[in-house]
C-alpha cells in the first residue's frame, strides 16, 4: 500500500481513477484546484468523492490565476465555450501549462503528507496536449525528483493509471467499480445542468452511448449536436 496525493476535478476520469486506487488500498490524499475555471462547479464533486472514499481532502485557492490564464474559455469569460457543431480556430477548451501548475501543487503536498506518489487522471485522449503526453509526465517527474531532494522518498512517483484507456475504457472502469455517475461533473459550462453540448458533455454522452451503459446525467440540451 502507497500513501498517494490524488489529483481530483470532480470529472469521470479523475474520479474513476480515485475508485480504482482505493480498491487498490492505497491510503489516498485528495486534492483539488479552484484556479478561476468557468466550471469550478466540479470543485464540490471532487470533495463529494473525498468524502466517499474517507480520504482527507484539500482544496487549494489559486484563483487569481484567472487572470494569468486568460485566452481559454475555461478561464476567460470573455472567451465563449465552444460547441463541436460549430468548429472555432485554435483550442479554446485548452489552458496552457494548467497541468504544471496542477502537479506542481500536489508534490507541494505530497511533501507535507510524505506521499509516495501523486496520481493524475489523465487518460488515452487527453495526450494531445502537450501538458498530458507521457514526455510531459516523465520530464515533470525528472524535476520533481531534484526539487524534492531530501523531502520526499528518491523513488517517488508521477502515476497516470488511465493514460492508456479511452473515454469508454474509463467508463468501463468506473462501472465496474461503482463510480456514482451522478456525483462526478464535466461540462465546461458549469451551470445549474450538463449544458450536453460542449465537447467535454459531447464526449461523456458518447462513451456511456457506445457502451449502452445508462448515462443518469441530465442534460440541458437532449439531442447530441452532430
Amino acid at each position: 500500500m502507497s500513501r498517494i496525493v490524488a489529483v481530483v476535478s470532480g470529472g469521470i476520469d479523475s474520479v474513476t481513477m480515485a475508485h480504482h486506487l482505493a480498491a487498490e488500498g492505497h491510503d489516498l490524499q485528495l486534492m483539488a484546484v479552484d484556479y478561476g475555471q468557468r466550471h469550478r462547479k466540479e470543485l464540490e464533486f471532487a470533495a463529494a468523492t473525498a468524502v466517499r472514499l474517507g480520504a482527507p481532502y484539500e482544496q487549494v485557492d489559486l484563483r487569481s490565476l484567472r487572470g494569468v490564464m486568460r485566452g481559454s474559455s475555461l478561464t476567460d469569460p470573455s472567451v465563449a465555450v465552444p460547441r463541436p457543431d460549430r468548429p472555432v480556430s485554435g483550442n479554446p477548451n485548452i489552458v496552457p501549462n494548467r497541468n504544471a501548475v496542477l502537479l506542481s501543487v500536489a508534490f507541494a503536498l505530497a511533501v507535507t503528507v510524505q506521499a509516495d506518489a501523486v496520481a493524475f487522471g489523465v487518460m488515452a485522449e487527453d495526450v494531445g496536449p502537450s501538458d498530458t503526453s507521457p514526455e510531459f509526465l516523465r520530464r515533470f517527474l525528472a524535476m520533481e525528483r531534484v526539487a524534492t531532494k531530501g523531502s520526499l522518498t528518491p523513488e517517488v512517483e508521477l502515476l497516470a493509471p488511465l493514460i492508456e484507456l479511452p473515454k469508454t475504457g474509463v467508463v468501463a472502469l468506473g462501472e465496474r467499480l461503482g463510480v456514482p455517475w451522478a456525483q462526478t461533473w464535466t461540462c465546461f459550462r458549469g451551470e445549474d445542468l450538463h449544458c450536453g453540448a460542449c465537447a467535454a458533455c459531447v464526449e461523456r454522452r458518447g462513451a456511456f452511448a457506445d457502451l449502452g451503459i445508462t448515462d443518469p446525467t441530465v442534460y440541458r440540451e437532449a439531442v447530441v449536436p452532430q
